[in-house]
């Protein structure tokens, strides 16, 4: 089926609305993407059909309810090309699987051991890693980044050494829309013995990762990114790694057997999942993984491509604006400042316009920090966003330079 955008668009209720008496134009996606019908159908299903905790019960309800929730694991596994379904570890998000990772690795530093971060993290791939380093007395390094928001992978080798343990990158930027060499990354990594997590949160909605092709260690995502529900996401570990780590939580569901003199813990993936889950989310993130692929990763990355060009040449010829990122490899983000105006006064008059942009340091202050601005202007795009919505963009920035100045 040929990509249709404003066929797609009808699969989107909340597309429909007005805010402040206009047409809702939605360019906040980095943030959360919006939600089809199907995956919204898929968790009233649930609630109204089949509601009962998961792996516990003999009785129907919970059976379809397991069966419901396992198959969703089933299509993560397949959607992301991993090798065995018990190396995915359902969460509560993307900074749950950081921090799920950041705890095990406790046992296994020590002080003289080095671990690196890129300069282009989210808050949730830094401060897990400087709570380990003061845990352990390892050591933090940085991959500096250049005027255009990438890496520099010069530095990043200079930075290898026997020493290194961990290496933490995200796939794309949330603030810029830079996307990583992550390939590459990962193989200097592993030529040095250093294991790699990838934070994936800002990468799957926009293409379509092939985890065992990249031989990454751990990689991270968020259902809410590719338009499946908050509270829910996915941590992949190879076994071997999953094995050496400890429980994150203890509680019930992750037990092989409890007495008042040991507890003996179960096998993946439950070692990793104590307590009952968000199971309706879990279900839905397979209902969503679904809807994404009936598109077509290829036709939602050409189509985004194509908005990130015209945005781009349509602000840019906007005087007295700066987009920041400005790498080759990027997706569909527009980082951009106009010089004299502070961007939460932009994103306030562009609302008021119906347009929804986020407007701050994106939970990316060392990034802020490099380019010395408090934050910027943020637009970034989904497949269900339309050339017309980018021009509604520009008329309203045109219209706040002009009120503001």
């Amino acid at each position: 089926m040929a990509f249709n955008v404003q066929e797609i668009r009808k699969d989107f209720p909340i597309l429909q609305r007005e805010v402040n008496g206009k047409p809702l134009v939605y360019l906040d996606n980095a943030a959360t993407s919006q939600k089809p019908q199907v995956v919204i159908d898929s968790i009233v299903d649930y609630y109204s059909n089949y509601n009962a905790n998961i792996h516990r019960g003999v009785h129907s309800l919970s059976q379809e309810a397991t069966d419901a929730y396992e198959g969703a694991r089933k299509k993560i596994q397949q959607h992301f090309n991993i090798k065995q379904t018990h190396e995915v570890i359902l969460t509560a998000g993307t900074t749950h699987g950081i921090n799920l990772v950041a705890n095990g690795f406790t046992e296994f530093l020590k002080k003289g051991d080095e671990i690196i971060v890129s300069a282009l993290e989210h808050h949730s791939n830094i401060v897990p890693w400087q709570m380990l380093c003061e845990r352990t007395g390892a050591e933090l390094k940085v991959i500096p980044i250049d005027e255009k928001g990438v890496l520099i992978l010069s530095e990043y080798e200079k930075l290898l050494s026997e020493n290194t343990k961990l290496v933490f990158v995200n796939h794309i930027s949330n603030a810029l829309g830079t996307i990583n060499p992550i390939a590459e990354i990962i193989k200097m990594a592993h030529k040095v013995g250093a294991a790699v997590l990838v934070d994936g949160a800002q990468s799957c909605s926009h293409i379509k990762p092939d985890l065992q092709a990249l031989d990454v260690d751990f990689y991270v995502t968020s259902a809410h990114k590719m338009c499946g529900p908050t509270g829910v996401g996915m941590l992949y570990g190879k076994e071997e790694w999953l094995n050496k780590l400890p429980p994150y939580q203890g509680g019930g569901e992750m037990i092989a057997e409890v007495t008042f003199k040991k507890t003996t813990y179960a096998g993946l993936p439950h070692k990793f999942e104590a307590g009952t889950p968000n199971i309706s989310g879990g279900i839905a993130f397979g209902a969503a993984i679904d809807y994404l692929n009936s598109i077509g990763f290829d036709e939602i990355e050409a189509h985004e491509h194509k908005l990130l060009q015209y945005a781009t040449e349509q602000l840019t010829a906007i005087e007295d604006l700066k987009i920041y990122g400005t790498g080759v490899d990027k997706t569909s983000v527009i980082s951009f400042n106009i010089e004299g105006i502070h961007p939460y006064d932009i994103g306030t008059i562009v609302d008021k316009l119906g347009i929804a942009v986020r407007t701050g340091h994106h939970c990316a202050q060392p990034i802020m920090e490099f380019y010395k601005i408090p934050g910027t202007v943020r637009a970034s795009f989904a497949f269900y966003n339309t050339k017309e919505e980018v021009d509604a963009l520009v008329a309203a920035v045109k219209k706040a330079k002009t009120m503001l100045t």
